[in-house]
């Protein structure tokens, strides 16, 4: 099993790791969630997501996800980038997520986060275009 660690603003996270648990039954082990408050110097930020990572790691690794490139939580992240053990996913929704849920023990990390950022990218619609039936390029 693969952990999953959500970084995000304010209480982002939380909320959808509750959504998660609301939709399953039960929150998922090896899943955490750190908020980042950007009034937090940048080490005890750095020193709260470092024990997420601790928190959720196994032998197959960590994903971090966060909300937004760019971003604090983001820019906090990728310095625990460990290619093949530690990945950083920016942009997260609640289909990746639930996604990542229940794809992360049948894969690797490099499959793993390959297949949720195509998911990522197909789980965006616009509801007007799926309703006249058509696709913007």
């Amino acid at each position: 099993m693969i952990g999953i660690l959500i970084v995000t603003h304010a209480n982002l996270g939380d909320a959808l790791a509750d959504t998660i648990e609301f939709i399953l039954g039960s929150r998922p082990d090896k899943m955490d969630c750190i908020s980042i408050d950007i009034k937090e110097d940048a080490e005890s930020l750095r020193k709260k997501i470092s024990a997420g990572i601790k928190n959720v790691t196994t032998e197959k690794g960590v994903v971090i996800f966060t909300d937004m490139f760019g971003g604090t939580p983001s820019n906090l992240s990728y310095s625990f980038l460990e290619e093949g053990r530690i990945e950083v996913i920016s942009g997260i929704n609640l289909p990746i997520l639930m996604k990542a849920v229940n794809i992360r023990e049948k894969m690797d990390i490099t499959q793993m986060t390959s297949t949720l950022v195509e998911h990522g990218k197909r789980s965006i619609s616009l509801a007007s275009e799926i309703l006249r039936g058509s696709k913007r390029e």
